[in-house]
């Protein structure tokens, strides 16, 4: 299989309209795939209306913005399925999720990859972390085996009940191992059954690019900020062969520091005034809510009742 394939499942099958196949398609015309983060629903619309073709749910999102926790895996499969559920009810856009490392052994993984599709997921991604995982851009992170790795993947494409949802790898080997050893664990994890691979934490674009090329099914860059991988456009990743450009926590980073200003300002000031020119307008929050159809439906029903 050459870089460039569309995965383990052929273009042919992707008639299908569950969100691992609009996952797949969206891989395969889109080059590379943009995928931005949605911390919630209200994001997920956003995103959608901006025309994003693939979202992401981070599971560092998930612990800091719904739970106050660091990203130390102290979340839980069923707590992100919970979020999964409130982004699928609101765009017909696929969403990747970060499931960390499984959530325990064979068995926990399998309940994850059959969870999260009931969900409404397109696709998740394991990590080849130890257990007390860390962020992939932070020091001393523990990698497990290259045969654990394995054995967590086998046991999600086993557990598939859609054949089109998407088991992607992640490898933090670059860090802690250098890119010659996390392209053989790449290697090793797509000869198993990844769909695709999450190149963490990739420091120059040569080595993107090595990594596109000799791993032989799509490769994800993370293109997150204040991190260790420079923020290379899809321009720059397109000419390395990267196939999927993710953006996790991008809109979150500037709404939390938007938020911080406003908490400040207002304390502060004692007023709002200096900060409306930089919130979202009711009619724009209206806009991305379809608000008014469902004004309007509302009279619609009350006149009839009135009638």
């Amino acid at each position: 299989m050459t870089n460039g394939s569309e995965s383990h499942t052929s273009q042919n099958s992707f008639n299908s309209t569950s969100a691992g196949a609009r996952f797949r398609q969206a891989v395969v015309e889109e080059r590379p795939l943009q995928v931005m983060g949605a911390i919630n629903a209200y994001c997920a619309m956003m995103a959608t209306q901006a025309g994003y073709r693939a979202i992401y749910l981070s599971g560092a999102g998930v612990a800091n913005a719904c739970f106050g926790l660091p990203d130390l895996g102290m979340t839980s499969a069923t707590e992100v399925a919970e979020e999964i559920r409130r982004i699928t009810s609101v765009t017909q856009v696929p969403l990747l999720v970060d499931a960390d490392t499984g959530w325990g052994h064979a068995f926990t993984i399998a309940r994850t990859v059959q969870q999260f599709t009931r969900a409404g997921a397109a696709g998740l991604h394991l990590e080849d972390q130890l257990g007390a995982k860390r962020c992939g851009h932070r020091p001393n992170k523990a990698l497990a085996s290259t045969e654990e790795m394995v054995d967590r993947i086998k046991a999600a494409v086993d557990a598939r009940t859609d054949q089109h949802f998407v088991i992607m790898a992640r490898t933090d080997a670059i860090a802690e191992l250098g890119v010659e050893q996390a392209i053989e664990r790449a290697q090793h994890y797509a000869a198993n059954g990844a769909d695709m691979i999450f190149a963490e934490a990739l420091q120059s674009i040569e080595d993107a690019a090595r990594f596109a090329r000799e791993v032989p099914v799509p490769v994800l860059a993370n293109i997150t900020e204040f991190g260790k991988t420079p923020l290379w456009s899809v321009d720059e990743l397109r000419n390395a062969g990267i196939r999927l450009a993710l953006y996790p926590l991008s809109a979150f980073r500037a709404m939390n520091q938007a938020a911080a200003q406003v908490y400040s300002t207002i304390r502060q000031q004692g007023s709002s005034k200096s900060l409306v020119a930089q919130m979202q307008t009711r009619d724009q929050l209206y806009h991305h809510l379809g608000y008014h159809a469902f004004e309007q439906k509302l009279d619609q029903l009350f006149a009839k009742e009135n009638q």
